[in-house]
């Protein structure tokens, strides 16, 4: 059985089709679904992947059935322009295939499951008039023939052959029939194709008048399509970057630089020395100056000593505030530093950049490596800074009190260096790989947020949950080998320093008595307890300042990204009027993707006289979109000018370009806030002038502003 919905925009017709997948709640009333469903939504939803992996949809592979939807979904002429047919890798959120492509794989991916019952919210709308006829009798009326299907259209021509039609208004169903039962009652049906009908004969004496104004169109030459032969085979989607080895001292240096030049690195490291040398001292004046045994008199006045002590007390203090103070506005301003440049690059990263990469990946550095440089990297910096000094303060009491220590003390750090250097070339490893398989984790989050009622409505939420437990498990499994090589350094550096320190206490047992006073000795002991925890804390304190600083390097290769060109160019600066006329004229414009990719436009040369409506028509994948992304310079030429009244757009900034220019895309993108924010994003226009540029919506806005302020 085939149901047809109609109605006017915001009548219920895509709430009905969500309330009976379950996605919208029943205030009352219940719905129920015999068999297995398969939903079409009306903004296609893509999965990064190849075209084959996005139809079959997790289903195994049939290979007769996968060609009759091919040719079903009028694929096989596109699958076969494509460089590698279905086996083509397209990007995130389909990005690079164009609207209709992309509404006739989700119509395959839908048909491909088999499904009982078809839900399908105007599929039509995205192809043009030709292919939409083609689709509605091989897909609906032929592939689909045994199946039920309701299908949401706007295009009247679709409704006769539906067994029942639902009319739609504010959210009830006023009408309900066949196609000529309801012509005949009149009413709200009546209207809609009337008023259909009305807007086909406008078009067709629009049309008349014009080819009897200008009966010749302008010069142009087609859009011809050509194949390569031999092409290099090239992912559309890359890999993700990973850097091998060592870090790179540059990376430490350059985000050093990035706060104030690095003039407060060494303020901090004056700052943590004159800390360790205070308190060093505070240790030593308490060690000298108390009575060595019973009976001896004090050294010094007991007010003395405890004026000089809190006073070194308070130094150590002062200075220690001092260093964190410098360390926390050092991290503060390099992350703000480091933030805004890899968000200026990613703003001004051309449309190829976007076109392969994931917004997993980018989504991953901006949040999880930028969280990583805000809040942690100074303070190992820091950490790592402080612990050395004191690690060479422990060193100077020990060699001055028990020089005996020396000894030991140098084989002891060519054994922990060792030990550092085994462990940082597996660990460094670790934490890329970690950074490299969190970004798929995020990327399958967020698009299966995009796709929920997709997924929900084909029934595949276990398939993706195993999917998410699976990337989980691949990026836990390096998590792990990370944490364990931790634990395996501690031990080894635990065993060391406990061999280090029962080697100290033994040089003191064996000293006779009168050798070294017992202050002395307590101090000894004292510093070398802390001496097993600082060499352990120290190499670990470096082994993961090395690991963190991998998210400054993953942050410095997005700063790297090749950016668009100029924003302005100060001596080709058009008018202030420009573009007055709006001529626009293309001479032998040519255009492709990528190097490695076919021409797209191939030298198509025309006028677009200025004041005039110029439609610009063909199959989907010809060349229309990519044309407008030409306009804009989204995509640069790879040969031939594009000239708007006079002026070469190539030889001007893009903001003064785009500025120009206006747009209606066709996946028409709404950002979180207001309606009136979304109109004047700018907030350049009074209210009065929106309400004049939207008279059409005038009612639409008063009852949403009735319920919410717009």
């Amino acid at each position: 059985m085939r149901v047809a919905v109609c109605g006017v925009i915001g009548s219920g017709k895509s709430s009905l089709l969500s309330s009976i997948l379950g996605e919208i709640p029943k205030l009352c009333g219940h719905v129920r679904i015999s068999g297995t469903a398969a939903y079409v939504p009306q903004t296609a939803w893509i999965q990064s992947g190849n075209i084959e992996e996005n139809i079959l949809f997790g289903s195994p592979m049939d290979r007769q059935r996968y060609k009759r939807v091919i040719a079903a979904c009028s694929l096989k002429k596109d699958l076969e322009l494509l460089q590698y047919g279905d086996q083509t890798v397209i990007g995130d959120r389909g990005i690079n295939l164009s609207g209709g492509q992309k509404q006739r794989v989700q119509l395959a991916r839908a048909l491909y499951q088999d499904a009982d019952i078809y839900l399908l919210d105007d599929p039509f709308s995205a192809v043009d008039a030709h292919t939409g006829s083609e689709l509605f009798k091989e897909y609906i009326l032929s592939a689909l023939a045994t199946k039920t299907v309701i299908y949401v259209t706007h295009q009247v021509e679709f409704l006769p052959a539906a067994d029942l039609i639902l009319v739609l208004k504010d959210g009830h169903i006023t009408q309900a029939g066949k196609y000529d039962d309801l012509l005949q009652a009149g009413t709200d049906f009546n209207a809609l194709v009337s008023a259909h009908k009305e807007a086909i004969e406008t078009m067709d004496i629009l049309k008349i008048n014009k080819m009897g104004e200008n009966g010749q169109p302008s010069s142009a030459r087609g859009i011809k399509e050509k194949k390569k032969d031999e092409r290099k085979k090239k992912r559309t989607v890359q890999e993700e970057e990973r850097e091998r080895g060592r870090v790179s001292l540059n990376v430490y240096l350059s985000y050093m630089g990035e706060a104030y030049k690095g003039i407060l690195i060494p303020l901090i490291i004056l700052a943590q020395t004159m800390f360790q040398v205070l308190q060093i001292a505070s240790n030593w004046w308490m060690a000298w100056a108390n009575p060595q045994t019973e009976g001896d008199a004090p050294k010094t006045d007991s007010v003395v000593l405890l004026v000089v002590y809190m006073s070194l007390a308070f130094g150590s203090s002062v200075f220690v505030f001092v260093r964190s103070l410098l360390v926390a506005t050092f991290g503060l301003a390099a992350a703000q530093k480091l933030f805004i440049k890899m968000l200026r690059c990613v703003f001004r990263a051309p449309m190829s950049f976007f076109d392969t990469t994931p917004s997993g990946r980018i989504l991953n550095r901006v949040s999880v490596d930028q969280s990583v440089v805000d809040l942690d990297i100074a303070f190992r910096l820091g950490g790592f800074a402080s612990t050395t000094i004191q690690l060479l303060g422990i060193v100077a009491v020990m060699s001055k009190v028990t020089w005996q220590v020396l000894i030991l003390i140098v084989p002891m750090a060519i054994a922990c260096m060792w030990m550092q250097r085994y462990y940082i070339a597996s660990s460094r490893e670790l934490t890329r790989i970690l950074s490299v398989q969190k970004s798929p984790v995020i990327h399958l989050f967020s698009e299966s947020i995009a796709g929920a009622a997709t997924i929900r409505g084909f029934g595949q939420e276990k398939r993706f949950m195993k999917r998410n437990l699976y990337l989980l498990d691949c990026f836990a499994r390096p998590l792990f080998s990370s944490l364990a090589a931790i634990e395996w350094l501690c031990l080894r550096m635990e065993l060391l320093s406990t061999f280090v320190f029962a080697f100290c206490m033994a040089i003191l047992v064996s000293f006779p008595p009168g050798t070294i006073e017992p202050s002395m000795a307590g101090l000894a002991v004292t510093y070398g307890l802390n001496l097993n925890a600082r060499m352990s804390r120290w190499i670990l304190s470096f082994c993961k300042l090395e690991n963190r600083i991998i998210s400054v390097e993953r942050i410095y290769q997005y700063c790297k990204i090749p950016t668009e060109a100029p924003l302005i160019i100060e001596n080709r600066r058009p008018s202030l009027s420009w573009p007055e006329n709006g001529n626009i004229e293309l001479i032998d414009l040519k255009v492709r993707y990528k190097d490695d990719l076919p021409l797209v436009l191939h030298g198509v040369s025309c006028m677009f006289p200025g004041g005039k409506k110029i439609g610009i028509v063909g199959r989907t994948g010809s060349g229309k979109s990519t044309l407008i992304q030409a306009l804009f310079r989204l995509i640069e030429p790879t040969g031939g000018k594009i000239i708007i009244d006079n002026i070469d757009i190539s030889t001007i900034g893009l903001h003064d370009l785009r500025s120009r220019l206006s747009i209606i895309p066709q996946d028409p993108t709404l950002f979180e806030g207001t309606i009136r924010m979304n109109l004047d994003p700018l907030e350049e226009r009074a209210d009065q002038e929106i309400w004049e540029v939207c008279p059409g919506h005038f009612d639409a806005i008063l009852i949403l502003n009735f319920h919410y302020s717009y």
